[in-house]
């Protein structure tokens, strides 16, 4: 009987679908001929909207929308890092922008494994890499955008000065004021109410109440009026924001980062933030079907969902039923095999040894791979594949390839304060932690799709600020044998989750698209990718749509932990493709609904039109003209 039911999966004849590509949505679809801004705030979107009143392209709004979604905290803030890719109209080009920190002097794992740790921390400054957000910004701006600095900073200073707080905020503070109030340049922003004589009574501000924020109000400040004085002086608008950029990173803005940043014990160094750099770069991209879709390199986890994309090429999706159990199961494998390639390959290209891009994006590479796809069982013994043998060159890892396991030792101990990776036990948490994600396009043609992220709460404060710095930190490793390409080094970014995509048809920018929630952001936007090109939907019905979620790959957070064969789906799954699923050696998980705030532009080019999405999950939100 068993043989028969698995025998039924193979042949492809189990195509229970679970949701119809006409599906009702509870958001309509965005439609716009002149600009459109989606950002996961409305006052965010709404600054976008700004800009483009004001004259400026989709490269102004997506920085404004940046400002704006900083200021409020947005699962990041200013000290975190930036990352996006720009179509330029003009040379018909996607750029990659890569304004992620670095690790700062002295971070090594000898230095982390003497105070007991076996990842750097979740929290505080020893989990900071350099700010890249604010070079990111102006960077953008300055090269691509046509406003000033202060115009493009007028809503996120109006911000600073004070806005009514949402409630999910303010009650995200107050549930984690116990590490806030580790630090008091951090309790002097988040905790208005703060009383240690008595910690029964809420310290966080109340939902609605003005939240002010003046340290960070001065230090936006600092830059208008240097773009200012720089203007004043002859500057043209380009050399103005450079001349802004240059007192954030090398200037008393600078000095005072690092001396706050030292004092609570973090590593920073002068050179740490003098020395780094925007870098435009370009990014990565494979075929599918006739789609060519764009990705950031091996610092982020991009290349991931073109691996998965190079995978499933070779089947019939869409005859296998949305949601179906073959459909599940095989998007379920190409993601496995495509994480594992990114747990152990994937980490600073500017860094030495050089990652295997050629060869993790080789179509013969993928072919490979997915002859190990099982038709009838979950895979759980396999390993990161060999994409040398695609590209020019030996493994330099292949001992430590074939010794690699999913699941990494477990930590030992907390290390220093108590609060170090051990702090993330709750995986799920893990898994969508940090991020936002922006999208603007004009009708000249710019398009911007940007996964922003770091220094969310609960946030270290650097001194007076203003500025929560990141913790990307956490996301390095110490030892080789989990990714010899991601081990802690000064002066290295570590391999972030940030994934903005982009699609272009025939050369003209098809499809736009991001989302936040840390490792799931790629399985997310493989799904919302795959449910326009291959079931049909509507940008807005694809963002909507209820995703399925594995963790059978390491977290990029906290203890790096995986949980192999957990498969988290919906009720709108019939019960039948769930029992099928659990048959095959799946641990079937319901939920009302997934984690899934995906956001995207559609381009018509044939009616000008752009067909905006923004999730119902969340607070995403867009506006469009």
């Amino acid at each position: 009987m068993r043989f028969f039911f698995y025998a039924f999966i193979a042949t492809g004849m189990l195509a229970v679908t679970s949701a119809a590509p006409a599906q009702d949505t509870a958001r309509p679809v965005l439609l716009g001929k002149h600009w459109m801004a989606i950002t996961g705030k409305p006052q965010g979107a709404t600054a976008g909207a700004m800009m483009f009143e004001r004259g400026g392209n989709a490269v102004d709004a997506a920085a404004a929308m940046l400002a704006v979604t900083c200021t409020m905290w947005d699962v990041l803030s200013w000290g975190g890092e930036t990352q996006a890719l720009i179509y330029n109209p003009n040379t018909k080009e996607v750029i990659g922008l890569n304004a992620l920190g670095v690790a700062p002097t002295g971070a090594t794992p000898a230095f982390f494994r003497e105070r007991g740790m076996a990842f750097p921390p979740e929290y505080g400054p020893l989990a900071a890499v350099t700010p890249g957000t604010p070079g990111g910004l102006m960077t953008m701006v300055a090269e691509y955008g046509q406003l000033s600095l202060a115009e493009v900073l007028a809503p996120a200073m109006q911000m600073a000065e004070g806005y009514p707080i949402e409630a999910a905020q303010a009650d995200n503070i107050e549930r984690r004021r116990d590490v806030i109030e580790r630090w008091p340049s951090s309790i002097a922003v988040f905790l208005p109410h703060h009383d240690p004589d008595r910690p029964e009574q809420r310290a966080a501000p109340y939902p609605g109440e003005i939240f002010r924020q003046p340290d960070l109000l001065a230090t936006l400040q600092k830059l208008v009026d240097t773009e200012a004085e720089a203007l004043a002086a002859g500057a043209d608008r380009k050399e103005a924001i450079y001349a802004a950029q240059e007192r954030f990173y090398r200037g008393d803005i600078a000095d005072d980062i690092v001396a706050a940043t030292r004092a609570a014990g973090g590593l920073f160094m002068a050179n740490d933030l003098a020395d780094w750099k925007v870098r435009f770069e370009e990014p990565v991209s494979t075929r599918y079907r006739d789609i060519d879709v764009y990705k950031l390199t091996t610092w982020t986890q991009g290349p991931v969902m073109l691996q998965a994309l190079n995978l499933l090429e070779g089947y019939d999706l869409g005859a296998m039923g949305h949601n179906s159990t073959r459909y599940i199961h095989t998007l379920y494998q190409a993601m496995n095999l495509a994480y594992a390639d990114r747990d152990f390959y994937y980490g600073d290209p500017y860094f030495p040894p050089e990652e295997p891009v050629a060869g993790l994006l080789s179509k013969d590479y993928a072919a490979e791979r997915r002859r190990l796809i099982p038709s009838e069982r979950n895979l759980l013994d396999y390993l990161p594949g060999d994409p040398y043998a695609f590209q020019e060159g030996d493994n330099p890892f292949e001992s430590l390839r074939r010794a690699w396991t999913l699941v990494p030792p477990a930590a030992e101990g907390e290390g220093e304060a108590g609060f170090q990776q051990a702090a993330i036990r709750d995986l799920d948490k893990s898994f969508v932690a940090g991020t936002t994600a922006i999208q603007a396009a004009d009708a000249a043609g710019w398009v911007v799709s940007v996964t922003p992220s770091g220094g969310w709460i609960p946030a270290f404060v650097a001194g007076d600020t203003g500025i929560g710095l990141s913790q990307r930190m956490q996301s390095f490793v110490l030892d080789e044998s989990l990714n010899p390409y991601n081990v802690v080094a000064p002066g290295k970014r570590p391999r972030v989750t940030l994934t903005p995509g982009m699609a272009l048809r025939d050369g003209k920018p098809y499809f736009s698209f991001s989302i936040q929630g840390g490792d799931l952001q790629d399985q997310n936007l493989l799904q919302f990718f795959l449910n326009v090109v291959e079931f049909g939907m509507n940008v807005q019905q694809a963002a909507e749509a209820h995703n399925v979620h594995s963790y059978q790959m390491q977290a990029s957070f906290g203890a790096h932990e995986a949980a192999p064969g957990r498969l988290v789906l919906t009720d709108r799954v019939p019960p039948l493709v769930r029992a099928q699923l659990e048959a095959m050696g799946y641990s079937v998980e319901v939920q009302t609904r997934t984690y899934n705030p995906s956001q995207g532009i559609l381009f018509d080019h044939e009616q000008g039109v752009m067909h905006g999405g923004a999730s119902d999950y969340g607070d995403d939100y867009g506006i469009a003209w």
